[in-house]
């Protein structure tokens, strides 16, 4: 096989779930070809003791972690791994939904398989992602089926006939976010000459939100980052809005602007000067998520407050 093979592994048993991944892996390792595995919890030590001496051979990242982010996988996970073995075929196993994500990050997740296939479309690559039919509802496994056109379970692989224009899914979960509460905390600027007032403004809400000192500075930077944007790529004003809720601080920009579906998604090359500030705010940010709108763009971005990343970071594989 050749080209691009992304495959939806459904899997309702842990013995289901090793079986399909050490097998995908075996055939990678026959072909002398890189793999990877980024899986969240403690379903990466599952495969390496099955694998046995061959896991020496395999990468393994915890998704939970890498993929905090479901925005982050595709550029700092699975094209990380790619360009980092240039002119070879790739064989990822990538498990980006899983028993304890939240309803605010199953859209950007499920962007984010849709989003492989036209990333990786002209790639030798095998990407297969597992999907726990027991502990995931009934939305994240259909949305399996729409986001793979090749599905595997039990009883073997088949097309999903379910499988459709992968830009379209993506968009489909550009949903419209919630307004602000009205207690958030608003900021209006105008230009670049406004940022160093922004930084001080969305450092004094983080600190009184409780946010840990080494998140403050790298919610900082992320907003810094929107608002750069803004000030270099829209005519008109910008907004900042801050609050917490759910032990976690959010903050949303909000402009004229107008983003392509695969912004901040793949880096630009090496040598041009603009086009990572999405990226940024990617890496940084626990969660992501924008909306286009007949008016602009809305990115509101997410940091854990301390005490809500340990209950986040970690699914237990089943066992059944």
């Amino acid at each position: 096989m050749t080209g691009l093979e992304h495959i939806g592994l459904l899997y309702g048993s842990e013995d289901e779930y090793v079986t399909g991944c050490v097998a995908f892996l075996r055939q990678a390792l026959k072909a002398g070809e890189p793999a990877l595995v980024a899986v969240p919890g403690g379903g990466g030590e599952l495969v390496r003791a099955d694998l046995g001496h061959d896991a020496e051979r395999v990468t393994f990242r915890d998704m939970s972690v890498v993929g905090r982010n479901p925005g982050r996988i595709i550029p700092s996970v699975l094209l990380a791994f790619q360009r980092a073995h240039p002119g070879r075929r790739v064989w990822i196993i990538g498990e980006s939904m899983w028993n304890g994500r939240s309803d605010l990050e199953h859209p950007a997740c499920v962007q984010d398989e849709a989003l492989v296939n036209v990333v990786f479309a002209d790639s030798e690559a095998a990407i297969l992602c597992p999907y726990d039919t027991v502990g995931l509802g009934a939305e994240a496994i259909r949305d399996a089926h729409r986001t793979h056109p090749v599905v595997r379970d039990r009883n073997g692989t088949f097309q999903s006939p379910a499988y459709a224009d992968p830009l379209a899914t993506a968009a489909a979960c550009d949903l419209p976010l919630p307004a602000p509460p009205p207690h958030a905390a608003v900021f209006r600027f105008t230009g670049l000459r406004a940022l160093p007032e922004l930084r001080a403004f969305a450092s004094a809400g983080a600190e009184a939100a409780g946010l840990e000192p080494r998140r403050l500075a790298d919610m900082v930077i992320a907003v810094n980052e929107l608002a750069t944007n803004t000030g270099e790529h829209t005519d008109g004003p910008g907004t900042l809005a801050l609050w917490a809720e759910r032990g976690t601080l959010v903050c949303q920009v909000d402009d004229g602007g107008r983003l392509d579906p695969l912004a901040g998604r793949v880096p630009p090359p090496d040598h041009a000067a603009h086009g990572r500030g999405l990226l940024v705010v990617h890496e940084l940010a626990d969660l992501v998520r924008i909306h286009r709108h007949e008016r602009g763009t809305s990115i509101r971005i997410h940091f854990d407050l301390p005490g809500r990343r340990a209950a986040c970071t970690s699914r237990p594989p089943v066992t059944r």
